[in-house]
Parts: C-alpha cells; structure tokens; sequence
C-alpha cells in the first residue's frame, strides 16, 4: 500500500513542477485517475487545460492524445475505421483518438450528441467495435473531457445519462495574482513542461487502481455515504438527485483518497473532501432553484451539514 501512496503522491508533485498553485485539482485528477475513471472539466480557455492533461499523461510516460470537438468530428475519428488495403487485399484497422492511455476530449459539447456517444461508450466499455471487430482500448485509459462554462450557440450540451458516467466534475480556475506571477517567471524563457519526466509507469497506475479496490470501508461509512446521496433525491431545489453510481463513485474516490493518505482504511473526512466534486455535475436543479441562484455546491454543503458524522473504529475488523 505504501508504493501506491508514493506512486500518486509522487506524480502529483511532478504535475505540480508545470502547474502552480492548483494542488486540490492536481489531487483530484489523480485520485480519478486511481479510480480507473474519467473526469469533466468545466473551464474558461487558457487556465492550463491541455497543459495539466499532459502533464499527467507524461508523468506516467503514457500516451497522450487530443481531440478538438468540432460539428464535423465523425464518430470514426474517435473509435477509429477499417480501410480496404489493395496490396495486401484486406481490411486494415486505422486507430482512433482513444487508442491511447490519456485523452484530452476538448469541448465536448460542441459535437453532434452521436459523435459524443461514440467516446462515451468507449470510456464505458473499455473498448471499440469497428466492423464487428472488437479492439481493447490500452490500460490506464483515461478521458479528460473539457466544456466552457459559458453557453453559446451551437452546443450540444451532455445528457445526464452521459455526465453520470463521469466520476467528478473539476474547474482549475485563474490563478491569485502571486501565483501568475510565479507561472510568468516559470515560463519566462522556456517552458518546463520540456524537461518533465515520468515519475512512474503504467503499470504501476494498474496495480494502484487494483489497491483502491481493497481498501475497507466501515458499515458505518456506507450508511453514511448512503444517507449523503439520498438526501439529494429528497431535495426541494432539484428535479433529479444522484443516482446509486453517484453513491458507487463516492465510496470508490473516498477509497482512493484515503489510500493518498497512506490509510487502509475510510474515515468521514475522506466522505467529504470528494463529496462535491463527484456529485455537483449529477444534480439538476428547479428553474425556481436556478433563478434564486442556488447552485449544487450549496445544497451539497447543506447537506453535508444535516447529516451526522460517524464517530468510532473505522478499521477492519480481525
């Protein structure tokens, strides 16, 4: 457990050499990361997007590949296409951007809802039919989905069906004015991102999602939890709560936080530090709740309030 504590801490750190100041979403992508799941990030252009993507995937010496969604993007340009080869008189498989261990899906809401089934489905089933063929994708996989906060024309925003398949929504933010300094004297004359260096491997990547698995969780947690979720669905601001797979993510990221921290174990602290990033994108909010300017967060943190905390052994029991 202790080599999967170092390898996420040890690629946090190493993200943070080209990212100043953004610790809790460096930790969140890579707690998601050690959930084998996927996160959204809801951004303005130019705070970092494609840079901490890279980072990540170069830091696990992963293959990286982007996707700029356009109306035009084709379901094929995603899973990829069979093309008929005259030489050698056959079928030839052309690989697809999510052929690849890390994704950056830029603005995802800016294609045709089929082109955004296509990778949705991919990052579900870990794999891509083309042709009746059926292709793996490579492990880790990981997809990092970007959408603009502010709505234009000629989007086509996510069902919820589809952002529920995404274990939490993130926003890097602009930096406090002492931080873009320090970004300005970072990259002043050349970029740092240059003489990165992977500080673990793929394989080290599966074996710590195979570690979050394992660590326990009290009956006491799981009620917890349980309560947490279920107060979404009860609430009077919103159309729709989360559902058991909100519940599912909670437990899983808790589990993966607590391994950070070096624990075997659940505690409630690790309930509330993931708590709003995986469930603020799965909530839906009334139009009076909207109009009122209540946002997710706040119900989430009210919640959170109402329901007591678990006191007692966390550990398992021998």
């Amino acid at each position: 457990m202790e080599k999967s504590r170092q390898v996420l801490q040890d690629i946090v750190r190493n993200i943070e050499k080209v990212i100043v100041g953004k610790n809790e979403v460096i930790k969140l992508m890579v707690i998601s990361l050690a959930c084998d799941s996927h996160v959204l990030i809801e951004d303005v252009p130019g705070v970092g997007k494609t840079t901490l993507v890279s980072a990540l995937a170069k830091s696990i010496n992963g293959s990286f590949n982007r996707i700029q969604f356009t109306p035009d993007v084709m379901p094929s340009d995603i899973t990829g296409f069979s093309m008929y080869n005259q030489k050698s008189n056959e079928f030839e498989f052309h690989k697809g951007v999510v052929m690849g261990n890390i994704l950056l899906a830029d603005e995802i809401n800016r294609t045709p809802p089929k082109t955004q089934s296509s990778l949705l489905e991919a990052m579900e089933e870990k794999q891509v039919t083309v042709d009746g063929i059926t292709h793996e994708l490579p492990k880790p996989f990981m997809v990092l989905a970007t959408q603009n906060p502010i709505e234009y024309l000629g989007t086509y925003p996510l069902p919820e069906a589809q952002i529920d398949r995404f274990i939490m929504k993130i926003s890097i933010g602009y930096p406090e004015e002492s931080e873009e300094k320090k970004i300005l004297k970072l990259y002043e004359h050349k970029s740092p991102f240059e003489s990165l260096q992977p500080v673990a491997t793929c394989e080290d990547i599966i074996n710590v999602q195979s570690k979050v698995r394992e660590i326990y969780c009290s009956d006491d947690i799981m009620k917890y939890i349980v309560k947490l979720v279920a107060m979404t669905r009860e609430s009077d601001d919103l159309v729709l709560g989360a559902s058991p797979r909100g519940s599912l993510y909670v437990l899983l990221a808790a589990k993966a936080f607590a391994l950070y921290d070096g624990r075997d174990f659940i505690i409630p602290d690790d309930v509330k530090e993931i708590f709003l990033p995986v469930l603020s994108h799965r909530l839906i909010l009334r139009n009076e709740a909207k109009f009122n300017k209540v946002t997710p967060e706040q119900i989430l943190n009210d919640i959170m309030k109402q329901v007591k905390v678990p006191t007692g052994d966390y550990h398992e029991k021998k």
